[in-house]
């Protein structure tokens, strides 16, 4: 509010109103400023009549208002010669600021490249000098950097790609589609979920109706969009704009980029579940062709609520599930660090859909993803577009629905026209020669079996598992030098190397420094918990059959070199003190003699395995306890309970994580202070929770049951000898 004063004076009786005088003098420029025909005790209409009789001067005070100005739905500078005016009738406008470029995790190498090049360019111009041959160098080793990385994406990277904030969103593509488009609102109950945007625009001449969830460009604007998660209010909207293309004849398109529907206790109230499963009967009951395009992230029901369409489209950096790998790596694994794993699992991504015949077609992005080059991924949309609505457009009505419904049955593998068996049994379980080990633990059981029956290191058996382990640790980690970013900076090293004059000779330093630096950036994105699981369990799996084939080498040298050292006389009187076991076995007793010469037997057998370097610890007589069948089961059942009990302990104890962290110090190092403390702490754990649990009283009581058994039979104990047990 501005003020302005005014001074009116020479107004004398009889004069006419030419004679009138006033004086404005501002005490603000108004510019655009509007000034009200209001003074306070004046009408101005009256400074125009000869009503004034008075000659004495007076001053009063007016008041300025400003005018607001509106942002919708007109601009204020609006061109009168536009050839586009619906856009003014747009929420959506251009940002005020350009969005901070972000880098996702495993872009990191690129950045080193493109401070680089960035360098170089700015030396280029402070300088003078010409680094053209450079610039191109560089600039060609980031173009291949940046193909490579993008070229052997994982699951959950793409994901990333597709959760870009910058990535483009529903209205960017809509706007460099069409060549006119205009917003529609409301639901026709009250309401207008922002999170669903509709319209209708053109392409090429042809309208067709858009429907889509549309997230944020910045954190203000993802509130307002509800980060793209609609409520029921958005689906009866998308439902009543599909009902209206319907009735005009107009195809529709819908794109799909939303984290699932919103589900706060509003939204259940108000029907969310209702509202999503009634879109899913409406859709396949138009009779207009819909394509669906899959631009960032697909969640569930609330992607599946526009998504029912005769043509499914997805971007190659796009992702469709049915829970989020986070969500599904806290079910199964009790961590949402195991999201890597379960994105796999999952096979989320656009190719795994392709190759399922759940996606039509895959719609390629620029490299770096579409937000790189958001126009030219917007133009690839638009010929996808054309090209599913050319195979469409010849299809009436009934071909539409029929195509729509066989889509859906293909997708669990039925087959239209060929009757079902009714009485075939299907057998859900795997056979037993099929199945893979379940775990860790059941796999290095397999293992430890197979190389203990081996006969010897080189048996075709144990050649055979080395050789399957090894390929599978190769292949896990090309995988996971690609994802680290560290595929480049290996073959620089091997083409370095392969350049070094002489082969026979160590590392010169450099090239020492360059091995020791990538080894040390390996091992540290290889210890991130929940971090590349395949490569830690192959890791740890190659290591356990090293150690196991080691410890057989050396027992099968010991044999060799006893049975090298034990004489053919001793070897008689070995078989002697075998035939007077099987005696005392049967319960036949011993001569004088024969007691005798198995002393004796036992002191050359003493010193034989000593003159091999082998110590001494005690001697014992092997004894069968018979044991009963009923305890043998009640012995299977305990353990078995056993198991259960410290699985469930992990589990409350929140030892998982501990486990994870010592699988990781193991494929480290096996023999570290680090491992000791950790296997020290997860037994104290388990042995905690087990201590207060009904399985400690069944051990007690069975051990007892045992001891019973064998307490009379005291040659069973071991004799101790040098003060050593």
């Amino acid at each position: 509010m501005s003020s302005l004063s005014l001074a009116v004076g020479n107004c004398g009786k009889g004069r006419n109103a030419e004679n009138l005088s006033s004086e404005f003098v501002p005490h603000s420029s108004l510019g655009s400023e509007f000034l009200t025909k209001r003074l306070y005790g004046l009408n101005l209409k009256d400074l125009g009549s000869p009503k004034v009789r008075t000659r004495k001067k007076f001053r009063t005070a007016a008041e300025i208002k400003k005018w607001k100005k509106q942002d919708y739905p007109w601009h204020g500078d609006i061109d009168p010669d536009t050839k586009t005016p619906l856009k003014y009738l747009s929420y959506f406008k251009p940002l005020d600021e350009k969005p901070k470029p972000v880098t996702l995790a495993f872009e990191k190498p690129l950045v080193n490249l493109e401070k680089q090049l960035i360098e170089v360019r700015r030396m280029a111009e402070d300088t003078g000098l010409d680094f053209t041959d450079q610039i191109y160098a560089l600039e060609a080793k980031y173009q291949q950097a940046l193909r490579d990385l993008y070229t052997h994406l994982t699951p959950i990277q793409r994901l990333q790609i597709a959760r870009h904030p910058n990535r483009p969103t529903v209205l960017d593509h809509i706007l460099n589609m069409t060549e006119k488009w205009v917003e529609l609102h409301g639901d026709r109950a009250g309401y207008d979920d922002p999170a669903m945007v509709t319209g209708i625009g053109s392409i090429e001449g042809r309208s067709y109706l858009f429907i889509g969830h549309q997230k944020g460009r910045n954190t203000k604007e993802n509130i307002m969009r509800n980060f793209a998660m609609p409520t029921p209010h958005g689906y009866r909207k998308a439902l009543r704009m599909m009902k209206y293309a319907d009735h005009h004849g107009f195809p529709i398109v819908t794109f799909v980029d939303t984290p699932g529907a919103f589900a706060d206790l509003r939204s259940e109230e108000l029907g969310q579940g209702e509202a999503i499963a009634y879109n899913l009967r409406a859709m396949f009951g138009l009779k207009v062709p819909i394509i669906t395009v899959v631009t960032g992230e697909g969640g569930s029901g609330g992607a599946l609520a526009i998504g029912c369409a005769n043509k499914l489209l997805m971007l190659e950096n796009s992702a469709f599930y049915v829970a989020s790998p986070e969500a599904c790596a806290a079910i199964l694994w009790k961590s949402s660090q195991a999201a890597p794993k379960a994105a796999e699992k999952l096979r989320i991504t656009a190719q795994e859909h392709y190759r399922l015949r759940i996606a039509d077609g895959i719609i390629p992005e620029p490299l770096g993803g579409a937000h790189a080059d958001p126009f030219w991924a917007s133009q690839q949309i638009k010929h996808a577009i054309l090209d599913a609505m050319a195979e469409l457009g010849r299809m009436n009505s009934e071909q539409l629905l029929h195509q729509r419904m066989l889509k859906f049955r293909s997708i669990g593998g039925f087959q239209e026209g060929i009757q079902v068996e009714p009485e075939r049994k299907r057998n859900m379980k795997l056979s037993e020669a099929n199945t893979p080990p379940a775990d860790l633990e059941s796999e290095l059981a397999n293992l430890k079996k197979k190389i203990l029956e081996a006969k010897g290191p080189s048996d075709p058996v144990t050649i055979q598992v080395l050789e399957k382990l090894q390929e599978d640790l190769d292949t896990e980690m090309t995988k996971a030098f690609i994802a680290m970013g560290l595929d480049d900076k290996i073959k620089s090293l091997k083409l370095e190397l392969q350049r070094a004059p002489i082969l026979d000779q160590p590392l010169n330093k450099s090239l020492q420094e360059k091995a020791d630096k990538i080894m040390q950036e390996f091992k540290q994105k290889l210890s991130q918990p929940g971090a590349y699981l395949g490569l830690k369990q192959k890791l740890y799996t190659v290591n356990m059959a090293s150690r196991l084939i080691e410890l057989k080498n050396k027992s099968e040298k010991i044999k060799n070199e006893v049975n090298q050292k034990i004489t053919t006389t001793v070897k008689a009187k070995i078989d002697r003190l075998n035939a007077a076991s099987q005696k005392l076995r049967n319960g036949d007793s011993l001569d004088t003699n024969l007691v005798e010469e198995v002393e004796k037997a036992k002191k050359e057998l003493k010193d034989v395995l000593r003159s091999a370097n082998l110590e001494i610890v005690g001697t014992r007589k092997r004894t069968n306890v018979a044991v009963p069948p009923e305890l043998e089961e009640e012995v299977a059942k305990v353990n078995a309970e056993i198991k259960e009990e410290m699985e469930r302990a992990v589990t409350r104890s929140d030892l998982s994580e501990k486990i994870e962290e010592l699988k990781a110090e193991i494929v480290k190092d096996s023999n570290s202070e680090k491992v000791k403390e950790l296997e020290t702490e997860i037994r104290e754990g388990i042995a905690a929770t087990l201590s207060v649990t009904p399985v400690k009283k069944k051990v007690e009581n069975l051990r007892e049951k045992l001891a019973s058994l064998t307490k009379d039979d005291a040659d069973s104990k071991v004799v101790p000898e040098n003060g050593r047990w």
